[in-house]
């Protein structure tokens, strides 16, 4: 197959790729990109909150005319920041650059595929998220400049473009960038699922397939389910915006005049958004999950303990995440009793991700740990996972939700057990799969380095905010200084921002350990790490179609380490059974 494929030029290799693995990369570097745009946002929204409505030499990054005189940021552009942020990390990053990277990449090596079932349509996925991306990117230079309703954009402020600056154009690009982005999702979604169903290859039953495969097909199938809800959402919010149609808009008076609008409810946005909205938490931490489960079982040189459990959990977080999204909405003056019965189904999904967390760590005891900087970030994944979903029982009860709601306590809990979690996992990832992906070893004192100045920074970043929550601090405020209540809660907004900085420079290690890696790095062996899946048969360099020859053929489940009456503490998929050997 390799041998007569046809001459590859600069265009057909990394630009319009059908390849799984370059479209894999592609998605990485725009991930990271963007990952550093959003990075750089917070850094800005931090320093002003630190010294509110001083100048900062970050300021010096951003478009002209968002400072006011003084050289201080403008009120309305702090809006914008803390809005392009949330959104950037919610979806481009976390989202896309989390599945579109690990979903395309191991999802035909480790099920043992010539490529994706559409390479066409794969490679579609991605340019619309990068077109996506540029329309994104471009709002931020508008002149009312980029969206400024908080990154759920909520109406009536993003449904009337003349509420404030922020809800004209920009928001309007910011519309469009996420039905493009959508579209992509989809596109890419679909393609994951009839891969999985239909391209495995000989051998390889559901029951054999790795956690991590497991993990990107749920997550498929969550987004092909709850995307479309979104788009529909953003759908109306443009016919409310541009044909003057009244889906969230009802009995609004602004600046003095009344508009025409009746019969909408601004409630109705808030249903959509977060049907999709909740399923979206778990298409982000499902992938990191999965790795993790690859990563610390390779690590561990263990099996992973109760794979059918870890399948089940996964199954059932995914079910249940439909049927939560009302927490995010008890004070919107629902019901009390459908609010109790959203308490009931968000604590309900606390056992599947408390059998998953259990599982990990069982299978980490009593091992011989490998503590590479992958198996840190993963073992960092369910660490963040444990102490934000604590949090999240508080949230969770509509009753202790009320104290708490809309303040730095919510920041706090979703960035710990959404933004880290994933953020971890990613990294495992990346470190992990690297070797696979380059051919070539990163520098395992810089990823050690990288895990430990993140993992200090980040918990100093998000811990404090929950004490700012549970002082009352509303989030988004562009300043504390004008309540007296808050004056003392001052130096805690500066520590936050010394760690948010800190953790954005040690970041810089990790860009630059990979990419001096991919040019100068060790080269790597085709097994670095003693793994059993199929990806680690496949040939160093890069080949179309991923094996030379015959596709291999699976006789075993993919995690049989340290097995009694083995030659190594490993055994490769591919390996056929000994006689007398009985399958796990």
């Amino acid at each position: 197959m390799s041998d007569h494929h046809h001459k590859e030029t600069f265009i057909t290799k990394y630009i319009f790729s059908t390849d799984h693995k370059m479209i894999a990369k592609q998605f990485l570097i725009t991930g990271m990109f963007m990952a550093i745009i959003g990075m750089l946002m917070s850094a800005i929204f931090r320093v002003q909150l630190a010294n509110p409505g001083e100048y900062s030499i970050l300021y010096e990054l951003l478009p002209g005319g968002w400072l006011n005189e003084d050289g201080g940021l403008n009120p309305d552009k702090y809006l914008a920041l803390v809005t392009m942020h949330g959104t950037i990390l919610v979806f481009w990053v976390l989202t896309a650059g989390l599945s579109g990277t690990f979903a395309n990449f191991l999802i035909p090596l480790q099920i043992g595929a010539r490529d994706m079932a559409s390479g066409f349509i794969n490679m579609l996925s991605y340019w619309f998220f990068f077109i996506a991306t540029v329309v994104l990117l471009s709002s931020l230079f508008v002149e009312s400049g980029p969206a400024s309703g908080g990154w759920t954009i909520y109406p009536p402020l993003s449904a009337l473009p003349q509420a404030i600056p922020g809800s004209g154009t920009g928001m309007t690009l910011w519309l469009y960038s996420i039905t493009l982005f959508v579209v992509g999702s989809l596109l890419g979604g679909l393609n994951y699922i009839v891969t999985i169903l239909n391209l495995r290859t000989k051998g390889m039953s559901m029951q054999r397939l790795p956690l991590t495969v497991w993990a990107l097909l749920i997550t498929a199938i969550l987004g092909v389910l709850s995307f479309p809800v979104l788009l529909s959402c953003g759908l109306l919010l443009l016919f409310d915006r541009s044909f003057g149609t009244s889906f969230y808009l009802s009995d609004i008076i602004i600046n003095g005049e009344a508009l025409h609008n009746v019969g909408g409810s601004p409630i109705l946005f808030e249903h959509l958004f977060w049907f999709l909205g909740h399923p979206e938490v778990y298409i982000i931490l499902l992938p990191a999950l999965g790795i993790v489960s690859e990563v610390i079982a390779v690590n561990s040189r263990k099996p992973i303990f109760g794979y059918k459990a870890m399948v089940g959990a996964l199954l059932l977080i995914a079910f249940l995440s439909f049927i939560v999204w009302g927490h995010h909405m008890f004070m919107t003056g629902m019901n009390p009793f459908l609010g109790s019965v959203f308490t009931f189904t968000t604590l309900l999904i606390a056992i599947p991700s408390a059998v998953k967390v259990f599982n990990y760590l069982a299978t980490l005891w009593r091992a011989n740990i490998r503590f590479t900087p992958a198996m840190l970030f993963a073992i960092g994944t369910v660490s963040a996972f444990i102490t934000g979903g604590l949090t999240g029982l508080i949230l969770g009860d509509s009753a202790l939700d009320i104290n708490v709601h809309d303040t730095y306590f919510v920041v706090g809990h979703f960035h710990i057990v959404m933004g880290l979690s994933a953020i971890y996992g990613m990294f495992a990832g990346v470190y992990h799969w690297f070797p696979k992906m380059y051919g070539k070893m990163m520098n395992k004192t810089l990823g050690y380095v990288h895990f430990w100045g993140t993992f200090i920074c980040a918990y100093g970043v998000f811990f404090p905010m929950h004490f700012l929550g549970l002082a009352g601090l509303p989030r988004r405020y562009y300043t504390n200084s004008s309540f007296p209540m808050f004056d003392g809660l001052a130096d805690i907004n500066e520590i936050i921002t010394f760690f948010a900085l800190a953790g954005a420079i040690v970041q810089a290690i990790f860009i630059f350990n990979f990419f001096y890696s991919i040019f100068k790095g060790t080269k790597t062996t085709a097994n670095p790490w003693k793994s059993n899946t199929l990806e680690w048969t496949t040939p160093i360099e890069r080949i179309h179609g991923n094996w030379p020859g015959e596709l291999p053929v699976v006789t075993r489940w993919a995690y049989d380490y340290s097995k009694p009456g083995m030659d190594e503490d490993f055994v490769m998929q591919n390996v056929p059974l000994k006689e007398g050997e009985e399958e796990h």
